[in-house]
């Protein structure tokens, strides 16, 4: 389906139907159907029951007619009466002591019921829906009255249908109604949904979009828009005096390096000097490599490297970090081998992941123990890409997971193993930009060496 066709990108029935708009249009829609029915429904009951009475009327005044009348003449005044025309709607009938027929249509066919309006639906002696009242004479006849009722059943039939037709037309009605209601507050939504994915990237500039009509949605946006900016505030404050600070000490210090690299390298300086001058310059280059670090975590989470975004081969560039610190593993008698490297592609900045990758594979080898092993690799796991980085050092407590990403946490286990405390947190900043994940966790289940497994997982990677 083209996506220019508007209805390619309109929301799917179940988010649609799960809307605030949605329920309360199916919940008042329901209640005017419940109300109309109601109404229907009383209309009905008043004009049957009205019909009703007004039969049961007509049949007693009928009755008392007949009654009046002499035993003798009842026969013929019976038949009179039921002769066709005389009385369209009446029925009349006239039984023997002994329960035999002796005039009018009405036979005694059951049920018999003296002294009380009855229904009766079809009998052999006359069709159709009648309403009867019987009576027994002083002489031990009994006469019986009936009178058409279809009228009363056909508007029961017709009150039926209207109901059954008002469901089939309102409940289409309905529901449509409830989907074009909340179809727009649904793309509002989609839309503030997406701006809330972008700040939540690094993306404080981005403002959710304000409709101007005043309602709770405006609202709503604006009370974000005014909590982002304040965020942006005081983040780009904190953001310029640190970076003010390393950026202004990294050149004095810098000089000053330089200035003791000189001052080493003097003639007839005392041995004893010089170690002291080449300790400072160490400490220094500290400090350096700390500025350095803090100025690139910045530079990341400013988002500024998008534009090197592309479709990059990860398993070759965890080839690359492989081979790059493969003599630092040899060094410290650590066996860095490369696992499973699946042929993997994602849209992502090569020079940062490198850089996350090398700060990671760092790690691993600085923590692992002589003789022990760093495994990379590259796999594929439900539709995402999943590098690992496997030591077998000391591993992170559970409870410091979210500490060491912070910059400057080093976490318990690591006071005795040079660094900065920056290296995860340059990883977890590259995650970020990328909109990966960074996970932490035990690499087994040896509580003496858990070890330690990153993970960086892409998980909606548009090039796999």
């Amino acid at each position: 389906m083209p996506a220019e066709w508007p209805w390619a990108t309109w929301p799917r029935f179940s988010a649609i139907r799960k809307t605030s708009t949605f329920r309360l249009a199916v919940m008042f829609g329901a209640a005017s159907v419940l109300a109309v029915l109601l109404v229907l429904a009383m209309v009905y009951s008043l004009t049957a029951g009205n019909l009703d009475t007004r039969v049961d009327l007509i049949l007693r005044a009928e009755m008392a007619r007949l009654v009046a009348v002499p035993p003798a003449d009842l026969p013929a005044a019976i038949d009179a009466s039921s002769r066709a025309g005389a009385n369209p709607l009446g029925h009349f009938g006239l039984i023997s002591p002994g329960g035999r027929w002796v005039a009018g249509d009405l036979g005694a066919s059951p049920p018999l019921r003296l002294g009380h309006t009855y229904a009766r639906e079809d009998g052999p002696d006359v069709r159709g829906p009648l309403h009867i009242l019987a009576e027994r004479t002083a002489g031990g006849f009994i006469i019986m009255v009936g009178r058409d009722s279809t009228v009363i059943t056909e508007l029961r039939d017709h009150v039926l249908v209207i109901l059954l037709a008002s469901g089939l037309v309102v409940v289409p009605l309905l529901l449509g109604a409830g989907l074009a209601l909340s179809l727009g507050p649904l793309r509002r939504v989609d839309r503030l949904q997406r701006v809330a994915s972008t700040i939540a990237g690094g993306r404080l500039d981005a403002r959710m979009p304000i409709e101007g009509r005043g309602d709770e949605l405006d609202l709503l946006a604006d009370t974000v828009n005014h909590m982002v900016g304040e965020v942006e505030r005081s983040m780009a404050q904190v953001k310029s005096v640190t970076d003010a600070i390393a950026h202004d000490l990294r050149t004095p210090l810098t000089r000053v390096r330089n200035q003791l690299y000189r001052a080493a390298r003097a003639p007839n300086l005392p041995e004893a000097e010089g170690q002291r001058i080449n300790a400072a310059i160490e400490d220094l280059d500290t400090v350096l490599a700390r500025f350095a670090a803090l100025l690139r975590i910045s530079e990341i989470e400013a988002g500024h490297r998008r534009q090197g975004f592309a479709a990059t081969r990860i398993d070759e560039l965890v080839a690359v970090v492989i081979d790059l610190y493969a003599p630092l593993a040899e060094e410290r008698e650590v066996a860095l081998l490369a696992g499973s490297l699946a042929p993997v592609t994602l849209v992502c900045d090569a020079q940062l992941m490198v850089e996350a990758l090398s700060n990671l594979v760092d790690n691993a080898i600085k923590f692992s123990p002589p003789g022990g092993t760093v495994m990379v690799t590259v796999t594929r796991e439900g539709g995402q890409a999943v590098i690992a980085v496997v030591d077998e050092g000391e591993g992170i407590p559970a409870e410091q997971v979210d500490a060491v990403v912070r910059r400057f946490d080093r976490g318990a286990a690591s006071p005795a193993v040079p660094g900065s405390g920056l290296g995860l947190s340059v990883v977890a900043a590259v995650a970020h930009l990328h909109q990966f994940a960074l996970e932490l966790a035990p690499a087994r289940a040896d509580r003496a060496r858990p070890g330690l497994a990153a993970r960086i997982r892409a998980g909606h990677s548009p090039a796999m």
